[in-house]
């Protein structure tokens, strides 16, 4: 059976660029040490904020500093361990960090409810002193949250609360990431193909029926066979967001996801429902896959099956020419800040290797490169990946960049549209350059699995934990049958009768996705690639001058503006299902161009 290499065996040039962080993990430790000593220093600024705009403005400049110093020391580790899961040096370092990241959060919590205590028109005329103008935005965003923020004792327990509740999300990747072993998935031949979670999209993407269909039955059995112990960690995280939510007067864990980015819970529920009024879109296009593929039935493992056999296989280098060609329209500046990232500067861990983590993300601290874990494993959906981590990547090098501290941070709702923007401009440049037959069918693949990912998965994710969400909201039982059944009733309406679903495999789907352990985080793929289309859409009609300039002011701005007026300056509104609506004809005319090659 063919090995996957361990993380020593990778080549450097295909790992994140951690000695640009620390040069070792001595430095980190001793980083590490000094941060933990000075947590001592915040226990001077408890009391005085009321001192003067002088005295809060030293408040600001010290929190800000110490934070970035807290979150670099916390993201080293966990980029390492996403990396490398199997080093033990980086377990305890990961603990350790997170204990600083909760000790640090208890120690600060007087603050919010300090300033609320103050006198609202004394505070604001503080704002006007140039020390503090800055922080404008970040007091009016205080304020309007005035209601939910509690008492300095209780919000100091709830910060002392956040490193033991995080180990609910800790306990799952360790199952997930380390702990969790796969069968190896048989091909045709009978020859055993190592599966891991580095390897499972590879697997899955297979011009081996035999091999596809192993490799998803076997990944899903392991989900099976610890269905308890994910079912205990995720109902943890749901009663968790249930009760902080109730402890700060929000009407449901929706209200409290999305009412501190100043989101409507009405954009959630028009992303639910325009999704729903569009499903048999989706049972068309199962229809159209099967007819492509020449089968007589499809099957889940059929959903990532290659279109054609000549599916390109790049370089990873080619793989970034080609995405820095597609973004070309955003400007010399972009592209090469971009290639220099990916070449030279090694933002992106792109090594296969054991005990990696499964999926691909963009991750870094306000003074470290916006690094990128993936696995690339040389075709046209590895590319696609890295061109939506590079849009997130993108995002944040310009946020931090353009923004102080405070506002260097860019909501959930906006930081998907970066990166599915780059998808569709990369997408759509390669649709115009090569006009060839299999390379259509190759792209038309690529596009759809990105679509039925974030398109289908995601919104399909989204309806669940709103149901898991609810039923522990009315205190209705739920347990890891029940999560199995809801997760298989909305596939299940998903693939209609087109597709031929293994219900029980497909019911463990839920597990298969730590997305869910931020609640209500998925929905926003979907309404991310919703705004990204309409944004590349209005760059490549190439009729509107300032098109590209306010797509490039929305990455600067980070979270001096709230996501959905920041998205409208930039040119499309997500307070209304207009968007979803023209995302979904995007996937009808790409249902309908697969129908028109076969």
């Amino acid at each position: 059976m063919p090995t996957v290499p361990a993380r020593e065996e990778v080549p450097i040039e295909s790992t994140w660029n951690h000695e640009s962080v620390f040069p070792s993990f001595d430095a980190w430790r001793e980083e590490y040490q000094a941060a933990l000593a000075k947590v001592l220093e915040i226990e001077s600024y408890k009391g005085a904020l009321a001192q003067g705009p002088e005295r809060l403005a030293q408040w600001f400049d010290f929190h800000q500093a110490f934070a970035r110093r807290v979150w670099t020391l916390y993201m080293y580790p966990v980029m390492w361990q996403a990396c490398d899961g199997e080093n033990e040096e980086i377990k305890g370092m990961v603990g350790q960090a997170q204990g600083l990241a909760g000790q640090f959060m208890a120690a600060v919590a007087f603050a919010e409810p300090e300033l609320l205590a103050l006198d609202e028109e004394m505070l604001l005329r503080w704002l006007d002193e140039d020390d503090l103008k800055l922080y404008q935005q970040h007091i009016d965003d205080l304020l309007r949250k005035k209601q939910h923020v509690l008492s300095g004792e209780v919000e100091s327990v709830l910060g002392l609360l956040s490193d033991p509740l995080s180990r609910i999300e800790s306990i799952r990747s360790a199952l997930n990431d380390m702990d969790l072993k796969f069968e190896p998935a048989n091909d045709s031949d009978g020859v055993p193909q190592p599966l891991v979670q580095s390897t499972v999209n590879k697997l899955l993407a297979s011009s081996d029926r035999e091999a596809r269909k192993n490799a998803w039955q076997n990944y899903a059995d392991s989900y099976l066979k610890y269905q308890n112990t994910f079912a205990t960690t995720y109902l943890a995280s749901v009663k968790r967001n249930v009760v902080m939510a109730r402890l700060r007067g929000y009407e449901s864990v929706l209200h409290a996801k999305l009412s501190p980015n100043n989101i409507p819970v009405d954009v959630f529920h028009n992303l639910i429902d325009t999704y729903k009024k569009h499903i048999p879109t989706w049972h068309r296009y199962w229809d159209v896959r099967r007819r492509a593929l020449g089968y007589e039935t499809i099957h889940p493992w059929d959903i990532w099956a290659p279109l054609t056999p000549e599916d390109p296989q790049l370089s990873y280098p080619e793989a970034v020419d080609m995405i820095a060609a597609g973004m070309a329209p955003l400007g010399d500046d972009y592209v090469a800040t971009m290639k220099r990232g990916c070449l030279e500067e090694r933002w992106v861990d792109y090594a296969i290797n054991e005990g990696k983590s499964e999926g691909a993300f963009s991750f870094g601290a306000y003074d470290s490169h916006p690094f990128i874990m993936m696995s690339f494993d040389g075709n046209l959906s590895s590319m696609s990946t890295l061109a939506h981590e590079l849009g997130h990547s993108m995002h944040s090098h310009y946020t931090r960049n353009h923004q102080p501290f405070v506002y260097s941070n860019y909501s959930m709702f906006v930081a998907e549209v970066a990166s599915n923007f780059n998808q569709a401009m990369v997408r759509a440049h390669l649709f115009a350059g090569d006009n060839s037959r299999d390379f259509q069918l190759a792209l038309i693949q690529e596009a759809m699995d990105n679509i039925h990912r974030y398109f289908f998965i995601m919104p399909t994710l989204a309806r669940f934990e709103f149901e898991t969400h609810t039923r522990m909201e009315n205190d209705e039982p739920l347990t890891p049958e029940t999560l199995n059944q809801i997760m298989s009733d909305f596939y299940a309406e998903g693939y209609g009768e087109a597709m031929s679903d293994d219900r029980r495999r497909t019911g463990i789907t839920w597990a298969q996705f730590g997305h869910l352990y931020e609640a209500y985080y998925t929905f926003q793929y979907a309404t991310g690639i919703s705004a990204a289309h309409a944004l590349a859409n209005a760059i490549l009609a190439d009729d509107d001058p300032g098109a590209v300039d306010r797509y490039r002011a929305l990455l600067r701005a980070g979270s001096s503006d709230y996501a959905i007026p920041a998205l409208k300056s930039a040119g499309v509104d997500m307070s209304t299902p207009l968007a979803v609506e023209e995302t979904f004809k995007v996937l009808e005319g790409l249902v309908d161009r697969l129908e028109g090659l076969i």
